[in-house]
């Protein structure tokens, strides 16, 4: 049976589903959100920016810094595409 993850959480399956297979509470939340949004159609649409391995370790770097990534300045452009990556 799903648990209920209070308002915060749409689509509590989708949620649960993406725990499972390892996403972080604040990703699995994200995602399970915008599906259960009519407005967003995730993974239909795109993004909207170039892949990561096109950014310069500066744009890398900024993104890390506004998402609140640690350990970044120390992190090479590789680190840092697997850090937003899986973030």
């Amino acid at each position: 049976m799903t648990k209920d993850h209070g308002s915060s959480v749409k689509s509590d399956e989708t949620y649960e589903a993406l725990r499972e297979d390892g996403a972080s509470k604040e990703k699995a939340a994200r995602i399970a959100n915008a599906q259960a949004s009519d407005d967003m159609a995730p993974g239909k649409t795109g993004g909207k920016h170039p892949p990561y391995e096109e950014w310069t370790r500066d744009e890398l770097y900024d993104q890390a810094r506004s998402i609140g990534i640690e350990g970044r300045s120390d992190m090479t452009k590789d680190e840092l595409i697997e850090a937003l990556r899986a973030h």
